[in-house]
C-alpha cells in the first residue's frame, strides 16, 4: 500500500508543488483553530454564536477562495459571495479605522489646546494610542493623568509641563490665601465684638474707647486683607492675627514703642518672695510686678545692691555712694521702702493708674523733689523729665542727671498695668495675692467693696486681687461678694471647670463644704503641683492664709477661668 502511494505521488508533480497542497495545509489548520476555540468567543454581526462546526466550515470556504483567487480560478457563485463578504468586511473595517484616526486627531487638538492653556488634560483613549503607534504618525506616552504627544517638542512639553504645575501651585495658594483671609477677618471681628473694657490713655488726655479700639482693629482686619498675599494659611493666620490685635492694644496702652514687655531674668525672679515680703510690710503688695520691673533696670538683679538704692535717705546702714550697699535682702527692703513713698507722693490708688505710675517710677530715678515739681506742671511727661535733668544738671555743674528715659526702660518689663494684665493676669493676681498673705480681719477688702462692717469676706479678697491686677476692668473676672454670684458669672461666661479636674495658676477655685450645691468659699489658686491644689485664701480663720488640697477633694466645686 505504501508503494502505491510513493508511485502516485511520484507521477503526479503537483502533489510534490508546496503550492498545490497549501489549501489541505490551510483547512488542516483551521479546523484545528476551530476545535480550539471556545464556541462562545466567537460572536456573527447579528449577534448569534456560531457553533464549532459552522465556524470551521466557513474557515474552508474561505481558505477555497483564496486559494482559487491565487490559481486565478473561479468556483462559481460561492466564490462570488465570498469575494462580496470579504469587501464588505474590507470596507467596514477602512471605515472604522478613518473614523478612529478622526477621533484621534480631534482628541490630539483638544490635547494641544489644553497643554497651551494649562487647563486641561486629555488622555486619548487606549485603541486610539494603539493606533498611534502602529501607523507611525503619532507617538503616545501614557502616564496617569497626561498624554504627551510627538508632534510637540521635548522642550516644549517640559516647559508646558512646568508651566502646568506652577499654575496648579498658584491655584492652591490662591485658595489657601483668600482661606486666610476670611479666617483673619472673623478673628478681628469677634476680637472687636467681644471687647467690653474701656481703655483710657491719659498721658496726653486722650480717652480710647471700645468703639476706638474696634476702629483701629478694624482698619487692621481691613489692612491684614490686603496684605493676604503674605500669609500663609491655617495656625499662620491666627498667629497673625493675634500679633496684629495685641499690637493694637499695645499701641493704645503703652504710648512709646520702646514701652513693649520683655521678660524678667532668673535673678530677678529669685528675688519674687522677697519682694512681696518688703511690698506687703510697706503697703503697696499690687505694686510687686512694678518692683520687679525697676529691679530689672536696675541691675537685672544682679550684685549686692540689686535696687541701686544706696543713695535714698531710708538707706541707714550703709554709705550713701552709689553701690555700697552689700547685702541684697536689705538693698530690696530699701528699694521698696523708697518706692512707697514715690507712690504716696504721686497719689497712685492701682498698678492701672499708668499716670501716677509713671510719676513715681520717674521719682525712684530722680529723687531730689521731681514728683513735687511735675505735678505742679501737670504730672509726668517725657518733655518735663527731660526739663528737670537738664535743669538739675545745669545746676550742680553735671553733664548729666539720672535717665530722662527710665519711664519707658522700665515700662519694658512691667505689664501689670495694661489690658495684658486681664489677657494674661493668671501669675499677676497669684502675686497679689501672695503679697496679701498674714492679713488679719479683711478690712481692707470688704471696706475696698463698700461694705461699713465686717462681713464674710473672701469673695471681696479675691475680688480685690483681680482689680489689683487689671482682671475686673478687662472684664474677665466679676467684682462679687457672694460666692454664689461668682459661680453664676463664670458658669454663664462658659468660663467654669469642674471640680476633679487638673486647675492652672490663677483660677479662681470655689468650695461647697456642705455639697448642697450651693459655694460656700473661693480663693485663688497658687500652683497644682504633685497631685494636689495649693491656695490662697481670704478670710481662712480671718486671715489670708496658704492652703492646699488633694485635686479630687470632694469640697472643691469647680474653677472660674479668669482668661
Amino acid at each position: 500500500m505504501r508503494d502505491i502511494k510513493e508511485r502516485v505521488r511520484d507521477k503526479n508533480p503537483k502533489i510534490r508543488n508546496p503550492a498545490a497542497r497549501l489549501p489541505k495545509e490551510l483547512v488542516r489548520s483551521a479546523v484545528l483553530e476551530a476545535k480550539e476555540k471556545p464556541r462562545d468567543l466567537h460572536e456573527k454581526s447579528s449577534g448569534q454564536s456560531d457553533s464549532p462546526t459552522q465556524y470551521g466550515t466557513e474557515k474552508i470556504e474561505s481558505v477555497q477562495y483564496r486559494a482559487a483567487s491565487v490559481a486565478g480560478k473561479t468556483i462559481g457563485k460561492t466564490t462570488y459571495r465570498g469575494g462580496k463578504k470579504l469587501a464588505g468586511v474590507t470596507y467596514r473595517k477602512i471605515k472604522e479605522r478613518k473614523s478612529r484616526q478622526e477621533e484621534a486627531k480631534a482628541a490630539e487638538e483638544a490635547m494641544e489646546q489644553g497643554a497651551e492653556s494649562g487647563k486641561k488634560l486629555i488622555k486619548l483613549k487606549p485603541e486610539h494610542a494603539a493606533l498611534a503607534k502602529e501607523n507611525g504618525k503619532r507617538q503616545v506616552k501614557a502616564a496617569p493623568r497626561v498624554v504627551i504627544v510627538s508632534g510637540l517638542s521635548q522642550e516644549k512639553i517640559k516647559t508646558q509641563a512646568s508651566i502646568q504645575t506652577q499654575q496648579v501651585e498658584k491655584s492652591l495658594q490662591a485658595m489657601q490665601k483668600a482661606r486666610a483671609v476670611q479666617m483673619a477677618r472673623k478673628s478681628v471681628q469677634a476680637s472687636a465684638e467681644s471687647g467690653k473694657a474701656v481703655l483710657q490713655v491719659k498721658g496726653k488726655g486722650s480717652k480710647l474707647s471700645v468703639q476706638g479700639i474696634t476702629a483701629t482693629i478694624q482698619k487692621g482686619g481691613v489692612a491684614l486683607e490686603k496684605m493676604g498675599k503674605w500669609i500663609a494659611a491655617g495656625g499662620g493666620a491666627f498667629l497673625l492675627v493675634f500679633i496684629l490685635i495685641a499690637g493694637i492694644i499695645a499701641g493704645a496702652a503703652f504710648s512709646s514703642s520702646s514701652e513693649s514687655s520683655e521678660s524678667l531674668s532668673d535673678e530677678v525672679l529669685a528675688y519674687t518672695s522677697v519682694i512681696q515680703q518688703y511690698a506687703s510690710q510697706y503697703g503697696i503688695p499690687e505694686y510687686v510686678s512694678a518692683i520687679q520691673a525697676i529691679m530689672m533696670q536696675e541691675s537685672g538683679g544682679r550684685g549686692t545692691d540689686p535696687m541701686q538704692c544706696s543713695e535714698s535717705p531710708y538707706n541707714i546702714r550703709f554709705s550713701h555712694s552709689p553701690g555700697s550697699i552689700t547685702d541684697p535682702n536689705y538693698s530690696i527692703e530699701v528699694g521698696v521702702q523708697t518706692f512707697a513713698d514715690c507712690i504716696s507722693q504721686a497719689g497712685s490708688s492701682s498698678p492701672q493708674d499708668m499716670d501716677k505710675l509713671k510719676l513715681a517710677w520717674q521719682g525712684y530715678n530722680y529723687g531730689n523733689g521731681y514728683i513735687g515739681w511735675a505735678l505742679q506742671r501737670g504730672g509726668y511727661t517725657e518733655a518735663n523729665a527731660l526739663q528737670f535733668s537738664q535743669e538739675q544738671a545745669a545746676s550742680h555743674g553735671w553733664s548729666s542727671y539720672g535717665d530722662p528715659e527710665y519711664v519707658p526702660h522700665v515700662m519694658r518689663y512691667y505689664s501689670g498695668g495694661s489690658l495684658f494684665a486681664g489677657l494674661f493676669g493668671n501669675q499677676q493676681i497669684v502675686s497679689v495675692a501672695m503679697g496679701q498673705i498674714g492679713n488679719s480681719g479683711g478690712q481692707k477688702f470688704w471696706s475696698w467693696y463698700g461694705f461699713d462692717s465686717r462681713v464674710e469676706w473672701c469673695a471681696c479678697f479675691v475680688s480685690w486681687c483681680a482689680d489689683q491686677s487689671g482682671l475686673i476692668e478687662s472684664g474677665n473676672v466679676p467684682k462679687f461678694s457672694l460666692c454664689s454670684d461668682g459661680v453664676t458669672w463664670f458658669q454663664g461666661k462658659n468660663k467654669w471647670q469642674s471640680g476633679g479636674t487638673t486647675p492652672s495658676a490663677g483660677m479662681i477655685i470655689f468650695f461647697d463644704w456642705d455639697h448642697d450645691g450651693t459655694s460656700d468659699h473661693v480663693g485663688i489658686v497658687e500652683k497644682y503641683e504633685g497631685g494636689r491644689v495649693y491656695t490662697i485664701e481670704g478670710n481662712s480663720s480671718d486671715q489670708v492664709r496658704q492652703r492646699n488640697y488633694a485635686v479630687d477633694y470632694s469640697s472643691i466645686m469647680g474653677y472660674g477661668l479668669i482668661n
